[in-house]
């Protein structure tokens, strides 16, 4: 399950948003998540928006009622993972989302990276998640993109910065990704790239990175009740 916090360059995640938005139902118990699939649900402020392509721009109290909302009044039913998918760099987003979220026991973050981005800006990423003591399960670079046509890869990494990184501040690389216009499509649609084009090498790189997010949750959650017991 997925929460869209990105307020200023939202996504609405949906299939000709501009002609067919889609809405947003209220319950009783709170707003109703969009099913993607059977088990991926997704909220973004691009739902509930009455164009779809109005900017949204915010500041303050409002930015934080809102990713308050997204929390609380939204029946999210029992999950296994909740994804927050946040702006580029740090800013009140970030912030908020830790404070709402610090009874929950946040996992940790995932960094996402782009080859041009790699030094300063992901260092900053970093170093905002050691001041508010938010784990880090480890950094996952976008690298390149692959041709339409021939399928070869365009603009092929040559530095190694990301890993050097990565080792310079022992923090795991978790893998390096590809840009397929196929993914674009399917996100376009609506739909799930993995479960489109399950044979592509690029679904085998996204289910290696999700595998070792599944493998640090699974061994945090446990190493966690171990510590709960101890103090019983």
């Amino acid at each position: 399950m997925e929460k869209d916090q990105d307020l200023i360059f939202h996504s609405s995640k949906s299939s000709d948003a501009a002609h067919h938005p889609i809405k947003v139902h209220l319950s009783g118990s709170g707003w109703s998540p969009v099913y993607v699939e059977e088990n991926l649900r997704v909220m973004s402020v691009g739902f509930l928006l009455s164009v779809p392509d109005d900017a949204v721009i915010w500041r303050g109290p409002p930015k934080n009622g809102m990713i308050k909302q997204f929390l609380h009044d939204v029946e999210w039913g029992e999950i296994d993972y909740l994804i927050v998918d946040t702006p580029p760099g740090t800013s009140d987003e970030h912030l908020s989302i830790v404070q709402y979220l610090s009874s929950a026991h946040i996992d940790a973050a995932v960094i996402i990276t782009i080859p041009h981005e790699i030094s300063l800006q992901d260092v900053k990423k970093i170093n905002f998640c050691h001041k508010v003591k938010q784990p880090i399960i480890g950094v996952v670079k976008k690298s390149g993109s692959v041709c339409p046509n021939c399928k070869s890869q365009i603009l092929p990494p040559t530095t190694g910065q990301a890993a050097k990184m990565c080792q310079n501040l022992n923090i795991s690389l978790l893998g390096k990704v590809l840009l397929d216009p196929q993914i674009g499509k399917s996100c376009d649609k609506g739909q799930s790239f993995l479960s489109k084009i399950p044979a592509s090498p690029l679904t085998s790189s996204y289910r290696n990175v999700i595998q070792r997010i599944q493998e640090y949750c699974g061994l945090h959650h446990s190493q966690e009740k171990l510590s709960n017991q101890g103090i019983e």
